[in-house]
């Protein structure tokens, strides 16, 4: 077609290209859950769904720039997509009040400020705070630090429960992180040293609450293998099942699961409990990186009570940002 051709081409037939990438673009969103995870694929794009609504405004510039109502029109698919999707956290969805507070941290195994960390920690007044990532050079000091404001506490390898009502039925929760047969050949004392989740019982002043503590396995982005994540799957598969053989009726989950409440790899656990930051929280919540943060990987998961409210904590010595939640039944 001749350039003159295409200078007066009406309002439906410009940019075609620019309508063709918003449809694909609504398609991509709509669909995540049909995408291959073959090599992580689908599991890195739903890490960062949310942010694939940032195509939207680049396109809309370029329809209008166009001058494409085909473009403009189309645009619609991607954005009622997105809303569909994540409407719903945009905005304040907190209430007042709260039986008991909850903060759940990664505290990074080279923060160089552990007691820094953990004087933040004490200050932010959560009734029960967990800790990921506990390294065995700073155990101590955050015993230290963390024992006048939280009397009650465990450590079972790199997680520990830090806690100002009684504790009990404390146990290391097995996420199948040692498999095979160099995992078996392990003697418990290594197992445990290396033990990445706990479940323990708080006391509080109307009935127990079971609470878990974890820390999935970590997910690396590598030329060979893709966005590897099978550890940190298989971690997710056993916690899975730790839930479902729970009977506690009220029970709460802490921790870095390493991804999002969208990845499909936790589906077993969503489909068990919410997330405290979508139902009473404020925006998208993202927590890593602390530096400037693009993905919410930490998490307070409840089932059997409900979220008064969420948030996010100022940041420490380490890559992730501090989570809290208040809770009520």
């Amino acid at each position: 077609m001749p350039i003159r051709s295409l200078r007066r081409a009406g309002p439906w037939k410009r940019g075609l290209v620019t309508a063709a990438l918003a449809l694909a673009l609504g398609l991509l969103m709509l669909l995540h859950e049909r995408i291959t995870d073959r090599g992580g694929v689908g599991s890195l794009l739903e890490t960062f769904l949310p942010w694939f609504g940032l195509g939207v405004p680049v396109l809309l510039v370029i329809a209008l720039c166009r001058r494409s109502a085909s473009a403009t029109i189309a645009l619609l698919l991607p954005v009622t997509a997105w809303l569909s999707l994540f409407g719903g956290l945009l905005g304040d969805r907190s209430q007042s009040g709260g039986d008991v507070t909850l903060v759940s941290h990664n505290v990074a195994a080279e923060n160089t400020d552990p007691v820094g960390t953990a004087r933040a920690l004490a200050d932010s007044g959560a009734d029960v705070l967990a800790l990921e990532e506990i390294s065995e050079e700073a155990r101590e000091t955050y015993e230290k630090e963390l024992a006048k404001s939280y009397p009650h506490h465990t450590v079972q390898g790199t997680v520990g429960l830090w806690s100002k009502l009684p504790l009990s039925g404390t146990r290391p929760v097995d996420t199948e992180q040692d498999v095979g047969p160099l995992g078996d050949s392990k003697p418990q004392a290594a197992r445990l040293a290396g033990n990445r989740a706990l479940r323990t019982t708080v006391a509080t002043d109307k009935g127990p609450l079971a609470v878990y503590v974890a820390h999935l396995g970590s997910v690396r982005v590598t030329s060979e293998g893709g966005f590897g994540t099978a550890t940190r799957n298989r971690n997710a598969g056993a916690l899975t099942k730790a839930l479902a053989a729970e009977r506690s009726g009220r029970v709460v989950l802490l921790g870095d699961l390493n991804g999002t409440v969208d990845d499909r790899a936790f589906d077993g656990i969503t489909s068990q409990l919410h997330s405290a930051h979508d139902e009473a929280g404020s925006g998208f919540g993202f927590s890593w990186p602390a530096a400037f943060p693009v993905a919410r990987i930490d998490q307070i998961l409840v089932r059997g009570v409900e979220a008064k409210s969420a948030w996010l904590l100022p940041e420490t010595g380490s890559d992730h940002l501090p989570v809290g939640a208040a809770i009520s039944w």
